[in-house]
């Protein structure tokens, strides 16, 4: 026979499950239901995994692989983890991309014929994690359904995108050109992707997140908007502006019906849509994201980064929304103003509502946000929900310190009035849940007492079992006469009297026997018995009373959950806005201005994440208007020129997303799109050299920049030969004024493109200035009008410890070429072709060897006969000859 889970996958072997025992029987009809996701079956206190499931697990994990017993002739492979610690193994298989079914038992193995019934009760997959030990506290976890949408040919003229984070509620639409899908997942970053399970459907290139294909039905149009209605509950969607998004809504419809899937019941805390278009934010594609290092390093590391600077928020809600702003900066100035007046709201905070204790009041929040996705999947914790009536209790006093500052900004006047809890909530959650409750609802301790008269009573019995003993074995004691006589209880044999061997004549009628020891004698009386029975199961009574009260106040909190989300989603902004406030204070930023009018003028900018890193940061001015479109960058490696570049886009982006910036002022006009040409590397897996990678992100700013586009162009050119490179640097500058006329500033080696100002007026040379010190380079980092005069590429190349025997090399042949280029007018020297010198001499040759001009002190040897010259003739010669060869050396340098 094949392989059992395999066999069971498959329609036509139904009959081949019957040769399996009722316990693998039930299992594979489970496993059949879910044949691509490792299933996680609970038997006592561990979930089992079996066969292929228990090979792979034990791969992943590093579980010990057993084989028990027989099924069908064939070894049962297992692999378990117990059930307490289970979420670390979730957390682990889920960063690998792993889906997982969790099978519990419904059924009462007391009353049960055969296995307990069991059932899948949810799925946890990449893109739908709710639990706080699987979750990042500090990014949010996205499922995004694929959709594209065909016109009456059958070309696909748009994708349709759904997404939604489970953890919060927030679900988004948008729809985007086939040619943006790449940069719209670089933005959203999903960690799971749904897709049509149709070979007709082509899976985009370079998603990122785990890949899971769906039945094409599931993203039919009319079924996924109407059941996208049904979840929202409204008639239409023109109150959200999606009434014309059909391939989004077809992508909605998936991924509910996904979603609700894998929890195993409805989404109650997705209640609202936001419909996302490109116009909306400042477009980034994924080359910008990448090489301005938003929210990780070009390393791949989450710091230094401009988000790891910033985030010094007090809550996971507010890091989380910091990392959503960095990504989304709006294109509307009027969002970046609001949210500017507010931080310089906080900054001028009166006293008894400073800046620092609103902060610290923020620290004492609960993350509201998850806590009411959990609560809305019936999933909340019994802390979840202590944490979420202290942080309610809480809010009147956060209020009373906005209050004396809400009237200088209308941003914090509204988080003021979203912040006003839900009176029944707080009253609710006060009354039911224990001051410091137990983490699980198994442990007991966590309804509050006095909210339930049936659970105190059986608590008392529970826990008075003590005093009853004692008044017992005194009664006892004095009824028999028997002085040693004790009242015990173990868990074998419950509760007993016990009675010394040489007392057992004094024992009365009523006593029964319970146990007979070497030393004494073990008895129960009827009394003892009915205390026993009631005791007995009025602990295990309590606790399923608890249980089923905890599980009616989960029910009873689901009313809620809008004025919870509303709560959340003010406490996140105001914890930003109070973050950004503090870093403006603690880094000396400045409130940018901004103008209809065409220009970027940034006086004194420094780049956020260097200057942290640096003793000392040299600033810089920036200055684009109408006039002056194009900066031509030129100056050393190491220079700055990168760092300069980088900066003006950080500080435009931190203006538009709402911060204060690191200039001394700094006023901007419309900017609608950020493009970045810098560094380079292959794309071997899509096979592409550095080159064609180079010119792929050229290609791509040259057809969408527009006159409102910041363009940062970084050695152009340099992945091919000189001439080559140089020709298509010179063209690409000139369509990026005459055409685009975008911003741009376009650093280079090639002096050659100095001259364009000379044919553009718009464009300007500005450079990084460097002075030599000795055979050194000493960079000033500052950067000034007009072209550098050289590039000093082979004293940069001494600084990074090249060989000083290849150093000289170069110089020697640095001067050849040079000579070559001035006494030639050849298109483009052949760089194969044996170089031919003035003065041949080996790579290792000291600096003052023959090169293309006659060495002075050769000149004065040749000009001597040395039979002529007296001793002291001859030693004067030679001291000339040191001193001349002194001068010549040093006039190299």
């Amino acid at each position: 026979m094949g392989n059992p889970i395999e066999a069971a996958g498959a329609a036509s072997a139904a009959s081949d499950v019957a040769q399996h025992t009722p316990m693998m029987q039930q299992y594979l009809r489970i496993k059949a239901e879910h044949p691509g996701t490792l299933v996680f079956y609970r038997m006592g206190d561990f979930y089992e995994l079996f066969f292929d499931d228990a090979e792979k697990a034990a791969r992943l994990l590093d579980l010990t692989l057993t084989q028990r017993g027989a099924s069908a002739g064939n070894p049962i492979k297992m692999a378990g983890v117990p059930h307490h610690a289970v979420e670390q193994y979730l957390a682990k298989l889920v960063k690998l991309g792993e889906s997982v079914a969790i099978c519990e038992q419904i059924g009462d193995p007391a009353t049960s014929k055969g296995p307990v019934e069991r059932k899948v009760v949810r799925v946890v997959t990449p893109g739908t994690l709710t639990d706080a030990a699987l979750l990042s506290d500090k990014s949010d976890v996205y499922l995004l359904a694929l959709s594209p949408g065909h016109n009456k040919r059958g070309v696909v003229t748009n994708v349709g995108l759904a997404w939604l984070n489970l953890a919060s509620g927030g679900l988004r639409l948008a729809e985007v050109a086939p040619d943006q899908v790449g940069a719209a997942l670089e933005r959203i970053r999903p960690a799971e992707i749904l897709v049509a399970d149709s070979p007709a459907s082509s899976t985009p290139a370079g998603l990122a997140g785990a890949l899971t294909r769906v039945p094409v039905w599931h993203f039919d149009v009319a079924s996924g908007t109407q059941r996208l209605c049904d979840q929202l509950d409204v008639a239409g969607l023109d109150g959200f502006g999606a009434q014309t998004l059909t391939s989004a809504c077809g992508a909605a419809g998936a991924l509910l019906l996904y979603a609700s899937a894998t929890q195993g019941q409805q989404l109650r805390h997705v209640r609202s849509l936001k419909v996302e278009y490109e116009s909306e934010y400042i477009g980034l594609d994924p080359a910008t994201r990448r090489n301005l290092e938003l929210t990780e390093t070009l390393r791949g590391t989450e710091s230094p980064t401009l988000y790891s600077l910033l985030d010094t928020c007090s809550t996971a809600m507010g890091s989380r929304l910091l990392r959503h702003w960095l990504h989304h900066p709006p294109r509307d100035a009027l969002v970046a103003q609001t949210r500017q007046q507010a931080i310089g709201a906080l900054l001028d905070a009166p006293v008894d509502a400073s800046l620092d204790a609103l902060r610290s009041a923020l620290r004492q929040i609960a993350d509201v946000e998850r806590i009411t996705g959990r609560l809305a999947l019936l999933s909340a914790r019994p802390r979840d929900l202590s944490s979420l009536r202290d942080t309610f209790a809480s809010l009147p006093a956060l209020r009373a310190k906005l209050a004396g500052i809400v009237a200088n900004a209308a941003a914090l006047a509204r988080i003021d009035a979203e912040l006003e809890p839900p009176a029944g909530c707080v009253e609710l959650l006060t009354r039911a849940v224990a001051a410091e409750p137990a983490a699980m609802v198994r442990d007991g301790g966590v309804i509050a007492r006095g909210y339930d008269a049936d659970l105190d009573e059986l608590r008392d019995i529970s826990e008075n079992c003590g005093q009853f003993l004692i008044d017992l074995e005194t009664r006892e004691r004095t009824r028999t006469g028997i002085a040693n006589l004790r009242v015990e209880y173990n868990k074998v044999h419950g509760f007993y009297i016990e009675v010394t061997r040489g007392q057992t004549d004094k024992v009365p009628d009523d006593y029964r026997r319970r146990q007979t020891l070497k030393n004494a004698e073990r008895y129960i009386t009827p009394e003892l018995k009915t205390f026993e029975d009631k005791a007995l199961s009025a602990q295990e009574r309590a606790l399923a009373r608890e249980r089923a009260l905890f599980d009616a106040l989960l029910q009873s909190l689901l009313p809620f959950i809008a004025d919870c989300q509303r709560v959340a989603a003010a406490l996140a902004e105001l914890d930003l806005l109070a973050a950004l406030a503090e870093r403006a204070r603690a880094l000396d930023w400045v409130a940018p201005e901004f103008s209809a009018d065409i220009g970027i003028d940034i006086e004194q900018g420094r780049h956020p994440v260097v200057e942290a890193q640096v003793e000392q940061f040299i600033a810089n001015d920036c200055r684009l208007f109408a006039d002056r479109k194009l900066l031509l960058i030129t100056g050393p490696n190491m220079g700055g020129k990168s760092t300069f570049m980088r900066q003006t886009a950080l500080i435009a982006l931190l203006a538009y997303a709402g911060s204060y910036v690191p200039a001394r002022r700094a006023r901007f006009g419309p900017i609608d799109r950020i493009f970045t040409r810098i560094g380079a590397a292959d794309d071997l897996a899509g096979g592409r050299s550095t080159f064609m990678v180079e010119m792929t992100e050229a290609a791509a700013i040259l057809n969408d920049a527009t006159p409102q586009s910041l363009v940062l162009m970084d050695e152009i050119g340099r992945g091919t030969s000189t001439f080559d490179g140089l020709a298509l640097a010179w063209a690409i500058a000139r369509h990026l004024l005459s055409h685009n006329a975008c911003y741009t500033l376009f650093a280079t080696h090639y002096f050659e493109l100095t001259q364009l100002p000379a044919e553009f007026a718009h464009a300007a040379n500005v450079h990084l200035s460097a002075v030599e010190h000795g055979h050194g380079i000493v960079f000033l980092h500052a950067v000034n009008e007009g072209p550098a005069s050289q590039s000093y590429g082979l004293q940069v190349a001494q600084l990074a410890g090249v060989p000083p025997p290849v150093i000289r090399a170069a110089r020697k042949h640095l001067a050849y070429l040079e000579q070559q280029s001035i006494g030639h007018a050849t298109p483009q020297l052949d760089l194969f072709a044996e170089p031919v010198y003035l003065e041949d001499a080996p790579d290792d040759a000291e600096d003052d060897a023959p090169a293309a001009q006659t060495h002075p002190a050769l000149e004065k040897l040749r000009s001597i006969d040395p039979n002529d010259l007296k001793p002291r003739d001859a030693l004067d010669l030679l001291y000339e000859l040191h001193d001349l060869a002194s001068a010549a050396r040093d006039a190299q340098r």
